[in-house]
């Protein structure tokens, strides 16, 4: 990764590419988004899935996420499409790749990241007990065999793209879900 910092427009920054683990330590996690790889354009990627900094347009996808949250649980699109605010209250927004190439979707899958993604969701499904794991699409959904469901509320729908949202992530209720099975744990619910 160095060489590729060095050579190439990576990102995020290499400053931010553990923003997940650091905003949202391993004991305080209680949900799990996962996506895919970071954004892949200029000033987008900061090291948490879905997110962008403060004064970033929204990717479609984002919006649709923000658009499932107000039709879900009656709260209004943000300012800001910084999900730092999740982060800090235990949703950890875990990239399965945690770096790309600029403006080329994937160009760092296979090089071994999911090796190390896939370990961090199978410490936390084995060490943990009553997290949700929010899955969506395709990709995130195989992710399932790493979590024992006996264990955790696994919740899986369509992806938040433009491309998918209409089969199945608009209305999937996950986020109220997500927060009646806190709830009934006895623990504080996240406020999307």
């Amino acid at each position: 990764m160095r060489n590729e910092y060095k050579s190439k427009i990576i990102y995020p920054p290499a400053k931010q590419i553990f923003n997940a683990f650091d905003l949202c330590p391993f004991e305080k996690v209680k949900v799990v988004i996962l996506g895919q790889d970071p954004y892949h354009g200029p000033g987008q990627a900061h090291g948490l899935c879905f997110s962008v900094l403060d004064g970033v347009p929204f990717p479609p996808s984002l919006q649709n996420i923000f658009k499932e949250i107000e039709d879900d649980v009656n709260k209004p699109f943000p300012k800001s499409g910084d999900l730092s605010y999740l982060a800090k209250q235990g949703v950890f927004l875990l990239n399965a790749t945690l770096t790309v190439e600029k403006d080329k979707a994937g160009s760092h899958q296979n090089k071994g990241w999911e090796i190390f993604t896939d370990a961090v969701i199978k410490i936390l499904a084995e060490q943990r007990s009553n997290l949700v794991f929010l899955l969506w699409g395709a990709f995130a959904g195989k992710k399932e065999i790493l979590i024992p469901a006996n264990k955790h509320l696994v919740l899986k729908s369509a992806h938040p793209s433009p491309l998918s949202a209409y089969r199945g992530f608009f209305g999937n209720s996950h986020f109220s879900k997500t927060n009646e099975y806190l709830r009934k744990l006895e623990k504080e619910p996240i406020d999307w």
